[in-house]
């Protein structure tokens, strides 16, 4: 259970408080739309990248290589909304001065050696940067940036493998692996940070940041399947080994 804390803007609150803690009623029904919106786009994604992963654990590499063919455009659904979010908090927190609690990236928490390397630059310069609106900021942003390069890195693998071109299953279905992995760790790291800053604004600005989260969140028309048109029909002989 989560304990009452005055909505208040009280500085000073660590994450953790603020996880525990309940959000005022109109802000929580903010932070609960967010998230189930992102939750049930990521499941869909999930869900339909684990089926091509079961088909090749089980030796089903044609399969396997079908499946993994939608899952780009399951993953763009997801990464969108979820960087139109982050985008939408760091915008605000420039505008109106906010100052969300803040805690730095933790690079153990992710498998892919650039998204690593983007949380200990994080963890590094979270000593340096003195203010928490700047922590807070440079948090958001680098997440911003992480789920826009695993989305694209995701992307070029699965396609190579639906295509059935690909020159290196083994390493493309682990870039595939490790990019599901780490950005699922984006989704939960931004509900802490949504959480966080929902806390630091007062109930005059929420209409003001749904409507711009609201904004960026907003999906254009699907994009088309990168280059390529059509299905394979096909898969290369070495797929999945």
């Amino acid at each position: 259970m989560g304990v009452r804390r005055q909505h208040s803007q009280v500085r000073g609150l660590s994450v953790q408080q603020d996880w525990r803690a309940w959000l005022p009623s109109s802000h929580a029904e903010v932070y609960e739309a967010y998230t189930q919106h992102l939750n049930t786009v990521y499941n869909m994604f999930s869900v339909a990248l684990n089926e091509a992963l079961e088909l090749r654990r089980i030796g089903k590499l044609g399969k396997s290589c079908q499946a993994v063919y939608i899952t780009p455009g399951l993953c763009r659904r997801m990464v969108q909304p979820l960087a139109g979010l982050l985008r939408a908090i760091a915008q605000h927190v420039k505008r109106y001065h906010a100052t969300p609690s803040a805690a730095p990236l933790n690079s153990s928490n992710f498998l892919g050696a650039r998204s690593q390397r983007t949380a200990r630059i994080n963890e590094l310069l979270s000593r340096f940067l003195v203010s928490q609106g700047s922590q807070f900021l440079h948090k958001t942003t680098a997440l911003q940036g992480m789920v826009g390069s695993l989305e694209q890195d995701f992307r070029v693998a699965a396609e190579e493998l639906g295509m059935g071109i690909s020159l290196n299953p083994q390493a493309n279905w682990r870039v595939v692996d490790i990019a599901h992995y780490d950005l699922n760790t984006c989704l939960r790291e931004a509900e802490i940070l949504l959480k966080s800053f929902l806390f630091s604004i007062p109930d005059d600005q929420l209409g003001i940041f749904k409507k711009a989260a609201d904004d960026q969140m907003r999906a254009p028309e699907p994009p088309g399947r990168s280059v390529y048109l059509v299905p394979p029909k096909r898969m290369a002989a070495g797929g999945g080994k």
